[in-house]
């Protein structure tokens, strides 16, 4: 679908695009918002989400837990419309930068699927390792909106 990868000086300074998925054919994505930076989600794409979000300026993910492509917001609504597209030097990850609104990006109904902070220092015990919630309040209830919808995440 995308150019060929033939050499490191072509991939790695190159005007081409020759995204390196993995060997399940995927590629990981980070996600911010575009206006302040903060980070949204992590996921994945494959070269069909990829191209689609191109073609579409509207966020597409390969979902690995459910093993299909995903339209971020086809059901909650919160489309991730795309602003930018960057590819690493390597051309192995990506960075999308998109306008969530006044949405979310997290299935669990918070704007951003890192809504906890590790404390850092020494360790008491680390089974018990306490989080601070850095968002408070859930934009959005998820059982209402995703209703039947089965839960992306797996123990």
């Amino acid at each position: 679908m995308f150019k060929k990868r033939e050499s490191i000086k072509e991939v790695e300074e190159g005007k081409f695009l020759e995204p390196k998925f993995d060997e399940n054919g995927l590629i990981p994505v980070i996600t911010s918002d575009f206006k302040n930076g903060d980070i949204l989600m992590h996921g994945y794409m494959n070269a069909e989400a990829l191209k689609k979000t191109i073609e579409t300026k509207e966020a597409h993910y390969w979902s690995r837990s459910r093993k299909k492509l995903w339209h971020k917001g086809q059901i909650s609504g919160f489309v991730q419309i795309v602003k930018e597209i960057r590819i690493d030097d390597d051309q192995d990850s990506i960075w999308l930068l998109v306008d969530i609104g006044n949405g979310a990006s997290c299935h669990v109904g918070f704007r951003s699927c890192f809504y906890r902070s590790i404390p850092l220092g020494k360790i008491k015990n680390e089974k018990e390792l306490e989080m601070e919630f850095k968002e408070k309040k859930k934009i959005f209830d998820p059982k209402t909106v995703y209703k039947d919808e089965p839960n992306p995440t797996k123990l």
